[in-house]
């Protein structure tokens, strides 16, 4: 460990090796989770080492044959969660460790990354789902073929069993890792991350009376189908219909052509890298009234970490671990999965028409941001539970 002096305090920080093939300095990557992680471990936790990125070449094989396998036989192949790969990355995380001599290896949503890792060093394994909780929950890792599902549980198991310290980001991903891989409950702990925004204005700039000419409604999904577009498109129209003056802002993707109408607005891409693309995002969370994600499947939602920064109660569905950061009238409202757009825009314009209830809602958002939805909170907390582990 690196020892510091403040006046005659020393100051012990241990050495953290943050373990993941992606570039954690990238803003893009994980939708910027891994870059704030390594800047809260920095402030509270010790000081970080950043062991990736990587990106073995049986990478693009396995993207090769998931291709080709889902076109051809209708089966898919999970490669991030294979063994071949994960024997790889362990030779080289292996080797890069060896040079940093850490006290500690964080292993965010790094399963793969330390399965077969030959180490004595801690672990403490981050993640916001486990492999059972997203099979069959998610598209892409639905419909595997069967040696692939087993290399992949296999994958979790060896990284749930290898981790001193397991911090979760819900009780759903908890409870699974507890039932379908025999987790030691004493390990498990549930901490919330926060937004990924550094200059995120005060509580005062975000509740300062907005416009309420129109109802902006924010959208934000890199996956349309799964994020639930289309049903927030019917809300918008339901909205229109009852009279409600309303606006639909799309960003992240792109909709099928038949949705490009005057009242919805499409900004398909912006790079958080970007100062200035990053202040475009900021400006359009400030210029709306609610976020309205009717998801149909979820581990966890940064972006309602962020909505809630800027003082916008989410309008969403309860499903996965949606229900760890949203809590009915707190920071928004959870519709049931089986809910439409009219039930969006019901639900949206009693809210609405109560303008005292808006802007208690809108207050009650910023609070839950401040009080737990925050990297600051998470950087603590983790700060508490890493001495256990050393």
């Amino acid at each position: 460990m690196a020892t510091c002096v403040a006046g005659q305090h020393p100051v012990v920080r241990p050495r953290i090796a943050f373990v993941t093939y992606r570039d954690p300095m990238d803003r893009r990557s994980r939708s910027g989770c891994y870059y704030f992680m390594v800047k809260a471990l920095q402030k509270y936790c010790g000081d970080v080492h950043c062991v990736g990125p990587v990106c073995p070449v049986i990478f693009r094989a396995g993207q090769v044959f998931n291709k080709a396998s889902r076109f051809l036989l209708g089966k898919g192949y999970d490669y991030t969660h294979s063994v071949p790969v994960a024997k790889n990355l362990a030779k080289f995380f292996k080797q890069r460790l060896s040079c940093i001599s850490p006290d500690l290896i964080f292993a965010p949503v790094a399963s793969t990354e330390i399965a077969y890792l030959d180490t004595s060093i801690p672990i403490v394994y981050e993640s916001d789902a486990t492999f059972a909780s997203v099979e069959g929950y998610y598209a892409i890792y639905s419909g595997l073929f069967d040696f692939s599902s087993r290399q992949a549980h296999l994958i979790e198991k060896l990284a749930i069993q290898k981790a001193s310290l397991l911090i979760y980001l819900s009780q759903r991903a908890a409870r699974s890792a507890i039932r379908d891989y025999q987790a030691e409950g004493s390990k498990i702990h549930i901490i919330p991350q926060g937004a990924n925004f550094e200059d995120i204005p005060s509580a005062e700039t975000v509740l300062h009376p907005r416009g309420m000419d129109e109802c902006r409604l924010l959208f934000v999904g890199v996956d349309w189908v799964r994020k639930g577009g289309e049903i927030a498109v019917e809300a918008l129209n339901e909205l229109r219909t009852m009279g409600i003056p309303a606006r639909l802002t799309i960003f992240g993707c792109v909709p099928p052509s038949r949705f490009r109408v005057p009242e919805i607005q499409v900004i398909p891409y912006l790079d958080k890298n970007a100062p200035a693309e990053r202040n475009q995002l900021a400006e359009l969370y400030l210029a709306s009234h609610f976020l309205l994600l009717p998801t149909r499947s979820e581990s966890y939602g940064i972006v309602f970490c962020e909505s809630n920064a800027f003082g916008l109660p989410a309008i969403t569905t309860n499903t996965g671990g949606v229900p760890d950061v949203i809590s009915d009238g707190e920071n928004g409202f959870m519709l049931p999965p089986s809910a439409g757009g009219r039930e969006y825009a019901k639900l949206i314009a009693e809210i609405w028409q109560d303008r005292g209830r808006y802007s208690a809602l809108a207050r009650s958002s910023r609070r839950t941001f401040d009080e737990r939805l925050n990297w600051d909170a998470w950087g603590l907390a983790v700060s508490k539970l890493i001495p256990r582990v050393l």
